[in-house]
């Protein structure tokens, strides 16, 4: 892929705006962003696949999805890992139907790990994001990035941060902590300063927010309450 530079994206944002004028064609674009880095392993990688499909099919989480088809809900996922390795895992696709979400859950459980770079470049894991999200025409645009570490290379999350606030895009996180315990059990404090950082340097928007996975094992769990509570806030906001 193309790797997207902040001049990149600046041109995007600027064609983003000569279109909003036209009518929006979904409620929200939702972009899903996993981590796929060399910190994320064969088991942490299926589990996160899998956590997603079944966040996806938890009865709260479809009813919200398919409240209202009409003006439905827009559904992108993608990989990101070093700077210029970013994969679109599934493309945009209207929730409109069961169907649609039953043939998104199938691809989650089917897709196999590709050989990805190792590194983690969060900042241009939001700029890819924020560049998807600006291929559509929705009235709410929210990026969703998950993550179990500190971006260690690409355009730090602190400078991109910055060049995305005229975006209109939301950008959420879903911190992953280790599965692992320890003598000590250090996990609660590890993921605390990991969703200090995330909060401090990647949320975007006045209704961000930070959700927390205490490992791989929760991350359907997680996924599940941050899906509802990243919906319901739309549909409140449209009554």
């Amino acid at each position: 892929m193309k790797r997207i530079t902040p001049t990149l994206l600046a041109s995007s944002l600027w064609l983003s705006a000569l279109s909003f004028s036209v009518a929006a064609e979904c409620r929200q674009a939702l972009a899903l962003g996993l981590d796929v880095s060399g910190s994320v392993d064969a088991r942490e990688y299926r589990l996160q696949m899998d956590g997603l499909a079944q966040a996806l099919k938890s009865p709260d989480v479809t009813i919200a999805l398919l409240a209202q088809p009409t003006t439905p809900i827009k559904l992108l996922v993608y990989e990101w890992s070093g700077p210029n390795d970013q994969h679109i895992v599934v493309p945009w696709t209207n929730i409109t139907s069961d169907k649609s979400l039953v043939m998104i859950t199938k691809k989650l459980n089917e897709t196999q790990r590709r050989n990805a770079s190792p590194g983690t470049a969060l900042g241009q894991a939001m700029i890819a994001g924020t560049s998807y999200l600006n291929q559509t025409r929705c009235w709410s645009k929210t990026l969703d990035i998950s993550g179990d570490g500190e971006s260690n290379l690409g355009p730090r999350p602190r400078d991109v941060k910055p060049l995305l606030e005229t975006s209109n895009v939301t950008i959420n996180a879903l911190v992953i902590g280790s599965d692992d315990a320890v003598i000590g059990d250090t996990r609660q404090v590890e993921i605390s300063r990991l969703s200090a950082y995330f909060r401090a340097e990647v949320i975007l928007g006045a209704d961000a927010f930070v959700e927390t996975s205490l490992g791989f094992k929760d991350y359907a769990a997680a996924m599940t309450r941050k899906l509802l509570r990243e919906i319901k806030v739309l549909q409140l906001s449209m009554r």
